[in-house]
């Protein structure tokens, strides 16, 4: 059976519209497709009672974001798809998610999750430093 709050996040994912980022054109129909259902189905199953939990390890907390927009654009960083959504945290901050999304199979699987900015401060990360051409 379905709870009304995970039914409540699942209509709610599929209602907000997409924000502009990063894009690579090339990525397209199944595959883009792809991507972005990994990044909605691990947001899903990171969810409970509508927060995000997500541990960030840079400032030692784990954080409680509500969604706010998920971004429609995705690029290739290295061996992974990367794209992100913008959440919110207590007391209002801001955050930034980025998501590497790769393969399996025929599908696609969010490996991880980082946050890569709290309130308009970009942090660096290890794709960074070793793919810097890319960022």
């Amino acid at each position: 059976m379905i709870r009304a709050s995970s039914l409540f996040l699942a209509l709610s994912l599929l209602a907000i519209q997409p924000a502009q980022a990063g894009d690579d054109p090339s990525i397209q129909g199944a595959r883009r497709k792809g991507i972005q259902t990994a990044m909605q189905d691990f947001i899903y199953r990171q969810t409970v009672g509508g927060k995000l939990l997500h541990y960030d390890p840079v400032d030692g907390e784990l954080l409680q974001l509500r969604l706010e927009v998920l971004h429609d654009g995705i690029v290739k960083k290295g061996d992974f798809y990367v794209s992100c959504a913008d959440f919110v945290g207590e007391g209002g901050r801001k955050f930034d998610l980025d998501f590497l999304v790769v393969p399996a199979g025929e599908s696609f699987r969010v490996n991880q999750a980082i946050v890569h900015a709290v309130d308009g401060k970009k942090r660096k990360y290890q794709l960074e430093s070793r793919w810097p051409s890319l960022f």
